[in-house]
């Protein structure tokens, strides 16, 4: 229940209302502390009698990589809430999707969707963009991209190089970047995402996707998510002509070349547009046209190597991270809200572990409930009834 639900009070009315059991809010973030430990556990032991491999190879392996912020605050303190240095920390999330999707020699798609032409959109999809990167609450134009099937004679009909999602696994937590990278290859291997023919690794423009790829999962196809690209894309093209019919035409023209994989002629010509504005000095402010055309330049630049958009489409790659963001929205509606506290680390990382579990298509969830000790079918050891007295 407290899985599903918005917090600990609504847990218990519904307990109460579904199932005629009193049970109170102390009890159940006391069972929900209790378990979401024992899940970090089962996870670092490969869920070792919970979990089987993966039966199958998938024909597409994906997995992505994003974090994500939990309000937390400090134990001990007495009543009322004491923060935990400014209250909010990090997260980690990542999923593991298996999919199908068919491979071509040529582009199946080589103009891009109409909501890339859509100026609503795109001023929505830019309008909450931080200066060095995208907020993480974007409104739902990556699940269009990601997802929209195509309308033949009435019916919807799902694109065959698109990646359509089989199975979907996701893991969460506070821990650092490297012990979360173990959990990944974990998860992976459990998986056999290794074998599969076709994988890909999708990610933003931040540092930390990369590393995690660089050094776990090298041979997966590296790239970057196309609404980020946009997004800079876009704003660079505000900057070299303000908020004109000349901008809008601009950006256009360089979204479309880099939906085609053709970011090289999109540095190129910002580049010239750089040398007309000016090169910002060190000391420049963020705001500063010429600084905010620097970083443009220089997102594009590193990320140019995964920007190859055309060749992901004919090998049947996804070219957003759509899923990503859709799971880190579903953990958000449990774990983030205006009055939402979790104790840290415990409690923070307890519902981080119980959420993803929860939302893991295998129904890890209930499966490893059903396996616990002090469960009906499940004997409890001697230390478990001596800790119980």
């Amino acid at each position: 229940m407290n899985a599903e639900t918005r917090s600990l009070k609504r847990s218990s009315a519904l307990i109460e209302r579904t199932l005629g059991l009193k049970i109170s809010t102390n009890t159940i973030e006391r069972i929900c502390l209790n378990v979401g430990n024992d899940l970090e556990v089962a996870s670092q032991e490969n869920w070792s009698g919970v979990l089987d491999g993966e039966s199958v190879v998938p024909q597409v392996a994906i997995i992505s990589h994003d974090g994500g912020r939990i309000r937390t605050r400090k134990t001990g303190c007495g009543p009322g809430v004491h923060l935990s240095g400014k209250g909010w920390n990090e997260t980690k999330n990542a999923i593991f999707v298996s999919a199908t999707s068919e491979t071509s020699s040529l582009d199946p798609e080589p103009q891009p969707p109409k909501c890339f032409f859509d100026p609503t959109h795109v001023a929505k999809l830019t309008e909450t963009a931080k200066t060095k990167e995208i907020a993480s609450e974007r409104d739902n134009l990556p699940d269009l991209i990601q997802s929209a099937p195509t309308a033949v004679k009435g019916k919807k009909v799902h694109p065959k190089h698109k990646p359509k999602r089989i199975h979907r696994t996701l893991i969460a937590s506070m821990k650092n970047l490297k012990q979360f990278a173990e959990q990944m290859a974990r998860e992976a291997k459990r998986r056999r995402f290794g074998e599969a023919s076709r994988k890909a690794f999708v990610g933003d423009g931040l540092t930390c996707n990369w590393t995690i790829h660089e050094q776990n999962f090298r041979d997966y196809t590296p790239i970057l998510d196309f609404v980020h690209a946009v997004s800079y894309v876009y704003r660079a093209s505000v900057v070299c002509f303000g908020k004109t019919d000349e901008a809008w035409t601009t950006y256009t023209q360089w979204m479309t070349l880099t939906w085609q994989g053709k970011i090289a002629e999109v540095i190129d010509q910002l580049q010239t547009h750089q040398k007309r504005i000016g090169i910002p000095s060190k000391d420049v402010a963020d705001e500063d046209p010429r600084e905010q055309l620097r970083l443009a330049i220089q997102y594009l630049r590193n990320n140019r190597s995964r920007m190859h958009y055309a060749e992901y489409r004919c090998q049947g790659l996804p070219t957003t991270s759509a899923w990503m963001e859709s799971a880190v929205k579903e953990m958000n509606f449990r774990i983030k809200g205006t009055e939402m506290f979790w104790n840290n680390p415990d409690g923070a990382e307890a519902i981080l572990q119980i959420r993803a579990a929860s939302l893991s298509d295998d129904d890890r969830l209930s499966r490893f409930l059903s396996r616990r000790p002090g469960m009906g079918t499940v004997r409890r050891t001697a230390s478990i009834e001596n800790q119980a007295a």
